[in-house]
């Protein structure tokens, strides 16, 4: 693939879509109810979601500006702003996932080639993100998320096109431990750090295990699943 970034932004379009219209038919009853996520329930993982594009997508308007901006002012504001958001009426919730979805889709698609290696802060005087790395960390932002909402959307879901992303954006994640995954379903294999042990599976159950979450159907060769931090 010469340029890879046209199919992630595609690929993000597609699976952005897909959360939008799980969240569309989320009920009433249903928003307060637990996730995966330990003391979060929906109306806070859909409101991290919707925080979490129009960071990013100010962000990366500040870059094309020429006046740079972190995606967050502070990490205590950034958890404020979940607790508000979450507290407000599902059509809020709604209305915000949606327009910060479709904004930051249409923000990266004008990302031109000469400002892809160009930098934004996560918050002032903390870690550095390329322009060029956010379609794919916002694919994960929405796909293990939509999973973490527990409505019955899983990484079996995932389209094949998202779990190879994902497993890309593993690929090159500082911390993990030195292991080669292979996707028993895709037959591709993707190499961490050094290499190492062998962890064989589904592409999709891999994708979900290295956030941090318990996956089946996995192997290893030693016998051992390496640990994983959550994220």
């Amino acid at each position: 693939m010469t340029d890879p970034r046209p199919a992630v932004l595609e690929v993000l379009r597609e699976a952005s879509n897909r959360l939008v219209r799980t969240v569309d038919a989320v009920a009433e009853s249903e928003w307060h109810e637990p996730t995966i996520l330990p003391g979060w329930n929906r109306a806070h993982v859909v409101a991290h979601i919707a925080l979490n594009a129009e960071g990013l997508e100010g962000a990366v308007r500040g870059v094309l500006e020429g006046e740079p901006r972190p995606m967050y002012v502070s990490n205590q504001v950034r958890n404020a702003d979940i607790e508000d958001l979450a507290a407000q009426d599902p059509a809020t919730l709604r209305k915000r996932l949606l327009g910060g979805v479709t904004t930051l889709q249409s923000t990266l698609e004008a990302v031109p080639d000469d400002r892809q290696e160009a930098t934004f802060e996560r918050t002032p005087g903390a870690q550095r993100i390329k322009v060029a790395r956010v379609p794919l960390m916002r694919l994960r932002e929405v796909e293990i998320h939509h999973c973490d909402l527990g409505l019955g959307y899983s990484p079996t879901d995932w389209a094949p096109d998202s779990v190879i992303l994902l497993l890309d954006f593993a690929e090159r994640r500082p911390g993990l431990p030195d292991m080669t995954l292979e996707a028993t379903d895709l037959r591709r294999s993707w190499t961490i750090g050094a290499g190492g042990p062998t962890v064989r599976g589904a592409g999709g159950e891999l994708a979900w295990w290295l956030s941090g979450r318990e996956a089946s159907g996995l192997t290893s060769d030693d016998g051992v699943l390496p640990g994983i931090e959550a994220l």
